[in-house]
């Protein structure tokens, strides 16, 4: 026997060997049209059940059984009040809701429009009963935040342990906010704490020297004792007119950092359009002089021209014309304050991390390093010279700079980047109050706390207007002001007698030759620093350091050139 049903499941065949019998089935009532009719109506209507539903538990009303106990229920009483959990509650409800049927009955638009449609309905009011609470919590955290914390009192050390004890030890309102207002000021005091012990091991940092420049300083001044070519003269004997030739563009760079100066000397060299007309003087420390020598006799920067002078090969500077200088370094009070314990004496409750990493920062021992000083005796280190640009060892000069020699200064000795304004308003918002102590009369007497500050790094020079105004005589009778008064007029390094001494005497270049910040601030700009012609790595965070910013690192690190022999076999910066 053999059963066969149709495609359309309208006949059914019943056959054997003898026997055939077919079977007709009646047409089927419901079309497939019908069906989809059907599931678009319950689309409609389902979502209205659910809101209802969930609006109905919410109210608790678990038993109504008629659409008109809904009503009663819900119309004075439901759209009168809800409290803020239930509003959070029923807000959940309709993303759930529109999610859900949006997925699952392609009806977006009528469940969204249902949502927007009911939720300021209902939404609109908190009930009294909600509101006294509100009110009485106010009250017991007014009431907790005057009272004194008992000593010894225990506190959980975490939130979780909070919500352990409350349970185990049916904590009052009053109980739990006094623990958690005790809780909460020992975690703030924990991070005050932490923040300060940071900013501490980031200045020791900074005032540090890497293992791997110490290590280029000692095998460099080996070379020199061992290797003539490493000791012989800079520049070569034919080219020593040029340094005084004033058709050159001559830069003075004053660092002991020998690695530092190498990118300074290299970005200078790779940047400009017209090397040959580069000369560099290079002064350094006695300590550091061999090694300083031995790199650019051994690395030469052709056709850029590179002299190396130690400032004990300067027969200008003696004691005699540095004498405040000599004070500085040997002062008893002013070496304690650089050297000694930065912590002692500070009263860091009273204080702001932020203004004590400004403090920390003054007191590195390079403001009192004479190498940092000299820039103000460049008129008489440099005779015979009439302009030069003087930069700091923090700094890479990303364009050609020769520019700068046709700037008119109108007069002026000093060409400088204001600080006063700019888009980086925290880089680029320092006026005169940001240096000076404004309480001390001699400085509220002279100095206008508005007036706009100027930026060391990267400086143009007249020497010949330098020479016919006394600069020099006023920085030194600030200076000893300051020593006199005990530090009490200033206290961040050379900059602030060289704002008062250059007052009058600065003429504010373009801030796009000079960006400032690279060494402190983390967000600075990237695009701003690619267009920059000269960035300053001013700050503690060095890119030499462990400590500088990752991404702001490579722009310094591009002209490191890791192929030699020293900088490899002294692992810089791997």
């Amino acid at each position: 026997m053999q059963l066969q049903i149709s495609p359309s499941m309208r006949s059914i065949t019943i056959s054997s060997s003898n026997d055939l019998m077919k079977i007709k089935v009646a047409p089927r009532h419901i079309s497939y049209r019908t069906l989809f009719h059907t599931i678009l109506i319950l689309a409609f209507l389902l979502p209205f059940v659910f809101i209802v539903t969930a609006l109905v538990t919410l109210e608790g009303v678990n038993k109504c059984s008629s659409i008109d106990c809904l009503g009663r229920r819900l119309g004075p009483r439901f759209l009168a009040r809800i409290d803020d959990s239930e509003q959070r509650l029923v807000r959940d409800v309709y993303k759930i809701l529109n999610e859900f049927f949006c997925l699952f009955f392609f009806f977006s638009v009528a469940s969204d429009c249902l949502g927007r449609r009911l939720g300021p309905r209902f939404l609109a009011r908190i009930d009294d009963s909600e509101q006294r609470l509100v009110r009485d919590v106010y009250k017991i955290l007014n009431e907790v935040s005057t009272q004194d914390i008992p000593d010894g009192l225990k506190l959980p050390a975490s939130f979780r342990q909070l919500v352990s004890d409350m349970k185990n030890s049916h904590y009052d309102a009053k109980t739990f906010s006094l623990v958690l207002r005790a809780m909460i000021e020992k975690f703030e005091r924990d991070i005050r704490e932490s923040k300060f012990a940071e900013l501490m091991n980031k200045h020791f940092a900074a005032s540090s020297i890497p293992k791997g420049i110490h290590c280029l300083s000692l095998r460099l001044t080996d070379e020199y004792t061992s290797n003539a070519h490493a000791r012989r003269q800079l520049p070569s004997p034919e080219l020593l007119p040029l340094l005084s030739d004033n058709a050159y563009h001559h830069f003075v760079l004053a660092t002991d950092n020998i690695l530092a100066a190498s990118v300074v000397v290299s970005s200078a060299v790779q940047s400009s359009s017209k090397p040959e007309k580069i000369v560099f003087h290079v002064i350094t420390d006695k300590k550091t002089y061999a090694g300083m020598h031995s790199w650019f006799a051994l690395n030469s920067v052709a056709p850029a021209i590179v002299e190396v002078k130690s400032v004990h090969q300067f027969d200008w500077l003696t004691r005699e014309n540095v004498p405040v200088l000599e004070a500085v370094e040997s002062h008893h009070g002013i070496r304690n304050y650089y050297h000694g314990n930065h912590i002692a004496g500070a009263n860091l409750s009273e204080t702001t991390p932020r203004r004590f990493a400004s403090k920390l920062q003054s007191r590195s021992p390079k403001y009192i390093s004479l190498l940092n000083h000299l820039r103000i005796y460049l008129p008489e280190l440099f005779p015979n010279l009439d302009k030069v640009v003087f930069l700091d060892d923090d700094i890479v000069i990303q364009r050609d700079l020769s520019p700068l020699w046709d700037i008119d200064l109108h007069g002026k000795v000093n060409g400088a980047v204001e600080t006063c304004r700019g888009e980086d308003e925290w880089v680029m918002s320092k006026r005169f109050r940001t240096y000076f102590n404004f309480s001390h009369p001699l400085i509220s007497q002279h100095l206008d706390p508005e007036e706009c500050a100027w930026a060391y790094g990267m400086n143009i020079f007249d020497l010949q207007t330098w020479r016919k105004t006394n600069i020099r005589e006023t920085y030194h009778s600030w200076l000893k002001a300051n020593l006199k008064s005990n530090l009490t007029m200033w206290k961040l390094g050379t900059l602030p007698p060289a704002l008062i001494a250059f007052k009058g005497h600065v003429q504010a270049i373009d801030s796009s030759w000079h960006m400032l910040g690279l060494g402190y601030q983390s967000k600075t700009n990237l695009e701003n620093v690619k267009k920059a012609a000269v960035i300053h790595y001013n700050g503690q965070s060095k890119p030499w350091l462990e400590i500088g910013f990752e991404h702001l690192r490579p722009f310094w690190t591009k002209y490191v050139n890791y192929s030699n022999d020293f900088i490899k076999s002294c692992h810089i910066l791997e």
